[in-house]
């Protein structure tokens, strides 16, 4: 560098000098991108935690609520399996995918630099780790704890708002994906 550079500044675009050209382009921002998606996760957690614990304490053996007219009520039940009460017997295996989904995130986290998909493993995140906490915490065991679903449209499977993070996220990633944005920030054009 010149002495005249040192004084005045190195040049603003690459274009102007060979040396930047060819220098990496340094990230920031990381550091806030990962603390968005662990706020995320912890608002969506307390929202589902909070809310199954009013459900327990005060819907759960007792009627249903209509909330509009028989299109939605609140009605708690306990499901052992999946959406709609698929696999009811493999509830080990839904508390092993969501540890897993759970490990791949934080994972995945290392390498975050995007806001949106920030946001949208933070949703993961959340519903995972609520879900996860009734599999571990209800009767009739750990591991084997059945999830508080409450939400229930007509026609519809019942569900919580851990489910409706994980699908509000999940549906984020598949928008992100077509847009050709990966965690890492770079856009793809495939």
């Amino acid at each position: 560098m010149t002495e005249a550079e040192r004084i005045i500044g190195t040049p603003d675009t690459p274009e102007d000098s060979g040396e930047r050209a060819s220098a990496p382009v340094p990230r920031t921002g990381r550091g806030r991108r990962i603390a968005v998606l662990f706020a995320v996760a912890a608002f969506a957690y307390a929202l589902d935690l909070g809310s199954k614990l009013l459900v327990v304490a005060k819907l759960e053996h007792h009627a249903p609520i209509q909330l509009v007219g028989d299109l939605l009520e609140l009605h708690a039940i306990r499901n052992p399996g999946a959406a709609f009460g698929f696999g009811a017997a493999f509830t080990i295996i839904f508390t092993v995918i969501a540890v897993a989904v759970i490990v791949v995130i934080v994972r995945l986290s290392r390498k975050l630099y995007s806001f949106p998909w920030a946001v949208a493993l933070g949703l993961l995140l959340g519903g995972a780790l609520g879900n996860l906490t009734d599999r571990i915490f209800r009767a009739p065991g750990v591991f084997q704890g059945e999830v508080v679903d409450f939400i229930a449209p007509r026609g519809f499977a019942v569900f919580n708002l851990a489910d409706s993070a994980i699908v509000c996220g999940g549906i984020l990633i598949v928008l992100l994906s077509f847009r050709g944005l990966d965690p890492d920030g770079t856009v793809h054009k495939d």
